[in-house]
This record gives structure tokens, sequence and C-alpha cells, in this order.
């Protein structure tokens, strides 16, 4: 049974509140003391693996519309794009002002620039931003074939955003394993796309 597009409506209603939810969580933490002893580094991954999870469920709807036979699926790519780039826009924000504090933003450039897990970081937001603003129908007429070309960079950030994570955490934890092994599987699952750029 495929999906109509009244449940499409109902979908985008669900993953709008998937979207919201966990910032009403955050702000509740942040007023009630949910945090441990370092909650800038806790507000700083809640963010980061909240802008994640949307780059993952991204990824999954091509391959889930096409072997599910659910093509109006593609409708809610867009929309959780778009709540990955607010949760990585969160997750920048949250070290630009908790780590370095509203008094020493000039540093942002240097440290960007210094540590490479940040560089990595930076320009998986800038893809990010760059799609974002280009994912309308208006800029996909603009743009025309140039316009797949650049949404393919999604899969760049897919790989670079993992590593980011990965190198950030001081000590080895599973978590941030998981989502580079969930990234490869969702980069795994189109290497006939990968094949047919290499022909």
């Amino acid at each position: 049974m495929r999906l109509t597009a009244k449940q499409i409506i109902w979908l985008k209603v669900a993953l709008h509140l998937a979207g919201l939810l966990p910032f009403i969580w955050l702000c509740w933490a942040v007023s009630h003391g949910g945090f441990s002893a370092d909650p800038a580094k806790d507000i700083q991954h809640f963010t980061g693996r909240t802008a994640l999870k949307f780059l993952l469920a991204t990824l999954l709807i091509s391959p889930l519309a096409r072997y599910a036979r659910q093509p109006l699926l593609i409708r809610t790519r867009r929309l959780l794009g778009l709540w990955c780039f607010a949760w990585a826009s969160l997750h920048l924000t949250s070290y630009a002002l908790l780590e370095l504090g509203i008094n020493n933003l000039g540093l942002l450039g240097r440290e960007l620039i210094t540590r490479p897990y940040l560089t990595l970081g930076i320009i998986s937001w800038i893809i990010l931003l760059a799609l974002t603003l280009t994912s309308t129908q208006y800029a996909q007429r603009k743009l025309g074939r140039r316009w797949q070309f650049l949404h393919n960079f999604v899969y760049l950030v897919a790989i670079l955003a993992p590593i980011h994570y990965l190198w950030s955490v001081k000590i080895l934890s599973p978590q941030p394993i998981i989502y580079a092994l969930l990234a490869l599987i969702m980069l795994a699952w189109r290497y006939k796309k990968f094949r047919q750029w290499w022909r």
C-alpha cells in the first residue's frame, strides 16, 4: 500500500515535531540543571548528535522510497535536511557562545584553522548552508543539472561529520563509532551510484 499525499502531510507534521521536541527538551534541561558538571560540552554534543541523526534520516529517505516503493517519501527529504542544518547551526552556535564565549568570538576563525576536527565541522556546516539555500524548487529550476551536482556534496558531509565527531571526543566512546558506521551504511547503500561516477 502506497502512502497518499494526505498521509505525507501528517508524516511531515510528525517529522517537524521530531525536530522541535529535542529543542524543547534542551531548553528544559538547561533551565532545570539536566546536564553534567560541564553543561557546555553536553549541549554541544547533544546538538551535534541531533544534527547527525537528521543527516542520517535525510540520507535514508531516497533508498527507503526506492526499495519500499513509496515515491512520495521524497517529499520529506528537504524537511529533514532543513532540520539537519538547524541543529548543525545550533551546534556551531553552542560552541561559539558556550566554549569560546561572546567576548572571544574573534578567536573562532583561529580555532577553526588550528583544530582540524573543527575545520571538518565548519566545512560540513558550510556545505549544509549551501544545500539549504538551494533546496527550493526555484533554485532547482535555476541551477538545472548543476543542482544535482551541488546536492551530491551531502555525501561529503556524511563522511566529514562523523569524522568530526570521532575526532572531537577525548575518550573512545561507542556513540561516535555507531554514527560513523551508520553513515558508512548509508553511503554503501549508494554504491551503484558512486560506481557510475567513476565510469
